[in-house]
């Protein structure tokens, strides 16, 4: 008996295919981007240089025309090797950037061997536990008096934010957190509020940050403790604002929880239960660590702080005890300390160097990313229009007013920080351009450097192109608008705040 086929399934109609999101480029894409961008715009911006003085600053009034001074074929070779020379380049006696000729160090060797210790000196530490503990032990400590709790640790993620750019390291404590707030009885948003507020302005206020400051600083041809001072005030004004912020919102929810931006999530009330029954203990290992953390930055900033010009005026000789140590120095020191923190934490030989592996590989990006900003700089100052860009920005802010060109300086610094994300890689791109400019205006360097990193801490706080920002937000389960709704009023006070404090600095 014949088989009858099957009669084929009904077809199915395809279903529509979701609409892609858009996603903003990285920051090695943008950089890629700028190169290529900066390399043609060679061939069109005349060349030109300045005099410069025995400080190395360009000569007011000293800009010269000159002969275009590399054929196409160096050119074509500088694109190429723009990435090694950014890394490590010298400038030989015919004032041009290479890998290969003697002359002055210029490349970004020193700054990226600098971040890739002190990334081996976090990764080192949190892998001991310390940190962790040491924040659960304050949290437990503190969980009967909510708000008390909220301050000490969005005071302690400011720390970690005005030392070390506290940035991704910070999505780890999220499973510590959320569980204490919402036994207290606030919601999520008080969560992203504590950890991302927290270590954001403490960022945006870098007295000793390494990724921002430190970087900016270096580019800026200064040391990485010149404006301390200042900065330090920025912190002490700007972390209590932000601070009461985060409180006012929780009082508000605490009173009306049908006042949250964020509603419970699923399995919120089984954390609200379970957030204050287990108590973290600290080993007598684990204190000695965090001591160990603790006494690491104090020496940093005892080293790098020019003691006798705080105190003197910027001429003044340095005095015999001060160390005046720059990013070799630095990195030694974090490298040295990383074992020290280590062998203290009981890793022993084979946790030791894994470690050690894994945190150099953590930071490396952020290490290419300045390497890659740097070879950006080597192509302006190789093709000699570094000196005409500045020429044209000297013709403005020549006659400005110095508090203006302040305030100036810090909006500017708004949109390139929402252009290239990485607080290292905005450094290491802008500052030689916008450092010198305040030499035209009579303004201090450091002024330029503040600007720039309030900025970029400010912009980073919202970016959706930030994995600090996004990530942060997907671990707390909030949504992006809420986000925004909740923090875009803060980020306006900071705004006003900044600009005024800015333009204040600048022209004392």
């Amino acid at each position: 008996m014949a088989k009858h086929a099957a009669p084929p399934p009904p077809a199915q109609e395809a279903e529509p295919e979701a609409p892609k999101q858009f996603r903003f480029p990285s920051a090695f894409t943008v950089l890629f981007v700028v190169t290529i961008a900066v390399w043609l715009l060679a061939f069109i911006v005349p060349t030109g240089a300045y005099q410069t003085g025995d400080d190395g600053a360009p000569i007011t009034g000293s800009y010269e025309r000159t002969s275009d001074p590399l054929t196409f074929g160096e050119r074509l070779m500088q694109l190429f090797l723009a990435p090694v020379n950014g890394l490590y380049g010298v400038q030989g006696s015919d004032g041009f950037i290479g890998p290969y000729e003697s002359g002055e160090l210029y490349g970004a060797a020193g700054v990226f061997l600098f971040v890739i210790a002190i990334g081996i000196f976090i990764t080192m530490s949190m892998s001991t536990g310390a940190i962790d503990n040491g924040v659960a032990r304050v949290a437990q400590r503190m969980s009967g008096r909510g708000p008390v709790l909220i301050a000490v640790l969005m005071v302690l993620f400011s720390i970690g934010g005005t030392t070390e750019g506290m940035a991704e390291e910070t999505l780890g404590f999220y499973a510590l957190v959320i569980p204490l707030v919402l036994a207290l009885g606030y919601d999520r948003m008080v969560v992203a509020g504590i950890i991302m507020v927290g270590a954001g302005t403490g960022t945006l206020a870098s007295t000793v940050n390494p990724f921002a400051t430190g970087v900016a600083s270096d580019a800026a041809g200064i040391s990485i403790g010149d404006g301390i001072g200042a900065r330090l005030i920025m912190y002490l004004v700007l972390v209590p604002i932000s601070v009461w912020w985060v409180l006012r919102y929780a009082r508000r929810v605490k009173a009306d929880p049908s006042s949250s931006r964020a509603p419970d999530a699923e399995g919120d009330e089984e954390l609200r239960r379970q957030g204050l029954r287990d108590s973290a203990e600290l080993t007598g290992r684990q204190k000695l660590v965090l001591t160990t953390v603790g006494l690491t930055f104090a020496f940093m900033i005892f080293a790098i702080v020019p003691w006798a010009q705080v105190i003197n005026g910027p001429n003044a000789e340095s005095y015999g005890w001060q160390l005046d140590w720059y990013f070799p120095e630095l990195a030694a020191l974090f490298l040295a300390m990383s074992l020290v923190i280590g062998l203290i934490g009981g890793l022993g030989e084979k946790g030791l160097t894994d470690t050690l592996v894994r945190g150099a590989g953590d930071f490396i990006g952020v290490g290419l990313i300045i390497v890659l900003a740097r070879g950006v700089t080597v192509i302006m100052n190789n093709a000699e229009i570094t000196g005409t860009i500045l020429h044209s920005m000297e013709e403005i802010v020549r006659n400005t007013d110095s508090g203006i060109f302040g305030a100036v300086m810090f909006l500017i610094n708004l949109p390139l920080a929402f252009l290239v994300p990485s607080s290292s890689g905005h450094a290491a791109l802008a500052m030689p351009i916008l450092a010198p400019l305040a030499d035209f205006a009579g303004v201090s360097r450091a002024s330029v450097v503040t600007a720039y990193q309030s900025a970029s801490g400010l912009v980073n706080l919202i970016t959706p192109t930030s994995a600090v920002v996004m990530g942060g937000l997907a671990l707390a389960k909030v949504r992006y608008d809420q986000y925004v709704r909740f923090v875009l009023p803060l980020l306006g006070i900071l705004l006003v705040l900044c600009t005024l404090y800015i333009a204040v600095i600048a022209s004392l």
